[in-house]
């Protein structure tokens, strides 16, 4: 406990006993169960050509419309079912990252989730075999109206894949292949060891999730020493790290091949659901910003006595007397700004917090970063990080609760309803992160906080368009030249520096060169470009949050609203119907820019 509410989340109430539940296994069985009754029902009406025959006569069409609806609801079903396990084992994972049983659960996970992806393979084929108009009257008469746009996605995609029986042998090959090369990731992670020493002289071996907020410390001397070591770590398991990332983009280049795909972008953008572009105009905004940053970064740089920030430098405090939150101090002050927007943004929070959906304990053993994970069945969310109590861990932990209160209002639609796209999750992540950081700036009377707070705001501007825009730069690159062949560790880290000084305008000093190697987000194998969603996210909040400060408490409702809308449209529809703006031109995302730069310029004037 810490105080009133406790740094250490409850998972007993999802599935009592850990990585050694009966309770879980049996969900598992019971699903798997379910998954080959589905298949089997598939089989049977592929090789009878059920849908495909349902317009030859009414009985026919009777029979397609029952089977379309007894196997959408058996997909919903056991899609909420996978996603509750796949986010337990996760939990168990990122808690204890030698939990050895935790691992064979997630390997099992992914095994049973393959089974799945085979037999959506199989819906699939029958979505697509149904005659147009009878796929049209199913979707206005039957139950199945709700989802009808994830309905419609999926048909429209498979039309683009390959056949069913391959698209099925890839799944069940990416268990051991694809997914497998992912968890190498995590037991290299696991194993990342990280020497100190501390004021006193005494040495400590640090985990990768400890030794990440070192990088973050008021002491310069303490982050040059940290990133020195992290660096070096780093680079030392560069050759067995550059292993498993160039498998997991070999594997995806071939599978486009074989789809005919020439885009490395087409899976991540129809992932998020949006055209190319819309990003292409979000870059566009961003880049414009970045003479407004230089100047932040020369001043900051200046502040620190030092004549060109190095990577440690970006997102340390300029203060070495910052604030340190305790925890209850941080929950009471989200939920009371939460309050001011929404109370039932703040109710929702604050049950978080006192039911133990939190993990913040800082410990060993731990996975680096934080996330928010969903329970779509138990109607429940759980959300990991590492408090610290610095003022970015606060942002943080606001930042988590956003994703989970988007998931809590979307609690009663259908499963296939709740599904909603990355960047559209961190909108409503980076909306919350933002009610907190503003409020903070704006109520502090002491100056020397008013300017950290609002550093930190500004900081968050340079992580997106800057660092992330990196991340992008190099990933692209890196399936370009992945195509010629492997791409060694030292090329990755060329790679790397040449986006970062690219992204950063030349404003760093020392690079980050095996930032390749340190981020998870690159070895993640549910989303490729595991980034440009997080600038997409800030920048849309941006200018909901415009509108919410515009409108006041009216707007609560509509900002609802649009959440719950995030699974059943295209990002430029949502925008349309909710905002009344189009994504694709430039004059949206240069609005929501023109929020980072009025903070920016307030940081100035306080720093002349």
């Amino acid at each position: 406990m810490s105080g009133n509410y406790p740094i250490t989340w409850e998972l007993d109430s999802i599935y009592p006993g850990g990585s050694s539940s009966e309770a879980f296994k049996n969900e598992l069985s019971g699903t798997e169960r379910d998954i080959a009754a589905l298949i089997a029902s598939l089989e049977e009406a592929a090789k009878a050509g059920s849908c495909a025959e349902a317009a030859v006569s009414e009985d026919a069409k009777f029979q397609a419309h029952a089977l379309l609806t007894a196997w959408t609801e058996a997909v919903q079903s056991i899609t909420l079912r996978l996603r509750e396990a796949d986010s337990f084992v996760a939990c168990l994972m990122s808690q204890n990252m030698k939990d050895t049983a935790a691992n064979g659960l997630n390997d099992r996970v992914k095994t049973i989730s393959a089974r799945m992806l085979g037999a959506l393979t199989k819906f699939d084929a029958q979505l697509v075999a149904v005659p147009d108009q009878i796929w049209q009257s199913w979707l206005a008469e039957g139950p199945a109206g709700p989802a009808a746009f994830a309905l419609a996605e999926r048909r429209d995609a498979a039309r683009e894949k390959l056949s069913p029986a391959l698209e099925e042998l890839a799944g069940d090959l990416a268990v051991d292949g694809y997914h497998g090369w992912g968890e190498l990731y995590n037991t290299i992670v696991s194993r990342a060891k990280f020497q100190v020493t501390e004021a006193d002289g005494t040495s400590r071996v640090l985990s990768a999730g400890q030794m990440h907020n070192r990088l973050f410390d008021a002491d310069r001397a303490v982050r040059e020493a940290a990133m020195a070591e992290w660096e070096r770590e780093w680079s030392d398991l560069g050759e067995l790290i550059a292993e498993p990332l160039n498998r997991l983009g070999g594997f995806r280049l071939k599978l486009y091949g074989h789809r005919n795909w020439t885009n490395v972008l087409k899976e991540p953008l129809a992932i998020n659901r949006m055209s190319e572009a819309t990003l292409n105009a979000m870059w566009a905004a961003v880049e414009e910003s970045k003479p407004d940053l230089v100047r932040y970064m020369e001043r900051k740089a200046k502040l620190l006595g030092i004549p060109k920030l190095d990577w440690h430098d970006v997102e340390a405090p300029i203060s070495s007397t910052t604030k340190t939150v305790p925890f209850d101090e941080a929950a009471a002050f989200i939920v009371e700004r939460f309050r001011q927007f929404s109370p039932d943004m703040a109710e929702f929070s604050e049950m978080a917090f006192r039911d133990g959906w939190i993990e913040a304990e800082d410990r060993a053993g731990k996975r680096p970063g934080g996330f928010c994970t969903s329970f779509p069945k138990s109607e429940q969310t759980r959300i990991f990080m590492t408090y610290s109590g610095t003022a970015s861990n606060v942002s943080t932990l606001a930042h988590e609760l956003g994703h989970a209160y988007h998931q809590h209002v979307m609690n009663d639609l259908p499963p296939l309803a709740q599904d909603y796209a990355m960047n559209v999750a961190e909108t409503a992540s980076t909306f919350a992160e933002m009610l907190v950081s503003d409020a903070a700036v704006k109520l502090t009377d002491d100056d020397g906080e008013k300017l950290a707070l609002l550093e930190d705001k500004v900081q968050r501007a340079v992580a997106f368009f800057m660092n992330i825009h990196a991340r992008f730069l190099f990933e692209t690159r890196f399936y370009a030249k992945r195509k010629e062949g492997l791409v060694t560790a030292e090329e990755l880290s060329e790679l790397m520096e040449e986006a970062q000084r690219e992204a950063f305008s030349g404003q760093l000093g020392s690079v980050h060169p095996s930032f390749w190697a340190s981020k998870l987000h690159f070895y993640l194998t549910d989303v490729p470009f595991y980034n440009f969603p997080y600038t997409f996210g800030f920048l849309f909040s941006s200018g909901i949050y415009a509108r919410a400060q515009r409108e006041g408490e009216a707007f609560a409702e509509r900002y609802v609203a649009l959440l719950r809308d995030t699974g059943r449209m295209t990002v430029e529809e949502l925008a349309k119907k909710h905002l009344g703006v189009d994504l694709e031109q430039p004059d949206f995302w240069r609005e929501a820019v023109a929020l980072t730069k009025a903070d920016i310029e307030q940081f100035l004037a306080m720093t002349e």
